[in-house]
């Protein structure tokens, strides 16, 4: 019977730190306006020819990437080893992704005039 008591508790405890309905609609509807701006970013010619272009999409696709993987994945719920195995991972392919953008031009960094 113990046994039994103590499963029901480590079940509720383990119900509590999943989100419910109300955090899903929100946070799908803060991809949703994410999108929404990446879309219409798109349609701005003058945005779209000038340098920050690429790393803007870059930068909102990371933060969709990271909501989804955080709360649809459960990942925000999980232990911090998880997080830990997953987030270097993702570290050293976003740390790739930049220096293939220096490489092929993409992101430039001025640092001064050449005379």
């Amino acid at each position: 019977m113990a046994d039994h008591a103590h499963a029901a508790a480590h079940a509720g405890a383990h119900e509590e730190h999943h989100p419910g309905f109300s955090t899903y609609w929100k946070v799908a509807l803060v991809l949703t306006i994410i999108t929404v701006v990446e879309v219409a970013a798109y349609y701005i010619p003058a945005l779209v020819a000038s340098p920050i272009f690429v790393p803007a999409l870059l930068a909102m696709s990371a933060v969709k990437f990271y909501i989804v993987v955080a709360y649809y994945m459960h990942l925000k719920y999980d232990h911090k080893l998880f997080r830990a195995l997953f987030s270097g991972p993702l570290m050293v392919a976003a740390l790739t992704l930049i220096g293939l953008l220096f490489l092929f031009s993409k992101l430039v960094l001025r640092l001064g005039s050449i005379s």
